[in-house]
């Protein structure tokens, strides 16, 4: 695992083809400036690119914005789930609809900027196979940082997890290294599924410091007491399958699994 600082990120890398994908829940005051922002970002880095939102059954103005960005952006392409699925859901949809070498994926909310994706980009070394963003200072509610703080360190110490931010949704992977995943998970849960299976894996890793900002549009799914209770359980569950029964370290004949959904991309067959 290697730390890079901000200012030995200075040149954008080119890369061969990426896929910057979005999880997208009621975020109607957002999607659209992290869509443009990513486009903007990727074309710095490769001429080979696109853009995949997949919209998570939101019940807010959402699925019109993205119809509207369609016309606009031809690169995007939107995956719908009729139905709200959950947060893992819709990560495991974008991870299997994904076609370019390089997968990137942040949240839709906008409390990360894709104009950082170069620094992740930066550190895709031959030897590195994902790169995670940690973040320089959490921007959330005093609260939350209160309560979230303590969470992620047993969560890092249950799961042996030797990445820095385990909640941090800024992260490139090699398309490769997400297919040869099995991610079964389909709430918030499934990072810690997916960062436990890849360093049980091997896969090797780099990590480089983020902005996070304030949310400015809707309101977290899980920061209740309701779903702060529901992910402990969740967690237990997921620590029992895989920090004591390790079934995910049997041979398995189900790569990364996708989710049903529909391809809307307005104007293509």
């Amino acid at each position: 695992m290697r730390r890079e600082s901000i200012s030995a990120l200075e040149q954008p890398n080119r890369i061969p083809s990426l896929t910057v994908m979005f999880p997208a829940y009621n975020d109607a005051g957002t999607i659209a400036s992290m869509v443009i922002s990513a486009r903007r970002s990727a074309r710095l880095l490769t001429d080979d690119y696109e853009v995949v939102v997949v919209n998570d059954g939101s019940a807010d103005a959402t699925p019109e914005i993205l119809e509207e960005l369609t016309r606009v952006v031809p690169e995007l392409r939107v995956i719908t789930h009729e139905v709200n699925q959950g947060y893992g859901a819709a990560l495991r949809t974008g991870f299997a609809k994904a076609t370019k070498d390089l997968v990137f994926y942040t949240d839709g909310d906008g409390q990360f900027d894709p104009r950082e994706l170069a620094k992740l980009a930066a550190l895709l070394a031959p030897d590195i196979d994902y790169v995670s963003g940690y973040r320089l200072k959490r921007a959330d509610p005093f609260l939350r940082v209160l309560i979230g703080n303590p969470y992620h360190r047993f969560v890092r110490f249950a799961f042996g997890l030797r990445v820095t931010d385990i909640d941090c949704d800024f992260r490139i992977f090699r398309r490769h290294v997400l297919e040869s995943l099995e991610l079964t998970e389909t709430d918030g849960s499934l990072c810690i599924e997916l960062l436990r299976k890849l360093e049980d894996r091997g896969f090797r890793f780099a990590e480089v410091p983020v902005g996070h900002y304030p949310r400015v549009y809707g309101r977290s799914q899980y920061f209740t007491v309701r779903g702060v209770l529901q992910s402990y359980r969740q967690l237990f569950r997921l620590w029992v399958r895989l920090a004591v029964k390790k079934t995910h370290l049997e041979p398995s004949l189900s790569p990364l699994a996708g989710v049903p959904a529909s391809d809307e991309r307005v104007g293509t067959k």
